[in-house]
């Protein structure tokens, strides 16, 4: 299986979780939340917000268009120092430690 079909699925499955875990909002930030310059727009947004509305659709529109995937990054960390402490962590966490497995490849 080729690395964009992986992306996919590893991406719905992050979304799985994410609901399961009842972190799946259905109304979008506002706009000015969502255009923030900070990484991982943490002055804007909670986590699993910048997962949603920020991480899951760009890689997505990637994805889609068949353009180049990211080769190096590490969300993990900021997942895990974000989210400690927060029901459901321990599951979504596994599911982007394997993301960014993937792109380290």
């Amino acid at each position: 299986m080729d690395k964009y079909h992986q992306s996919q699925q590893l991406l719905a499955q992050l979304e799985n979780r994410l609901q399961h875990h009842q972190y799946w909002e259905t109304i979008a930030p506002e706009a000015q939340s969502l255009a923030s310059i900070e990484p991982f727009a943490i002055d804007t947004l909670a986590c699993h917000q910048w997962l949603q509305w920020i991480f899951i659709p760009k890689l997505r529109y990637l994805i889609t268009h068949n353009l180049p995937l990211p080769t190096q990054f590490a969300i993990t960390p900021y997942v895990e120092e974000a989210m400690k402490n927060q029901p459901g962590m321990a599951d979504i966490v596994v599911t982007v430690r394997e993301i960014d497995q993937l792109f380290k490849d």
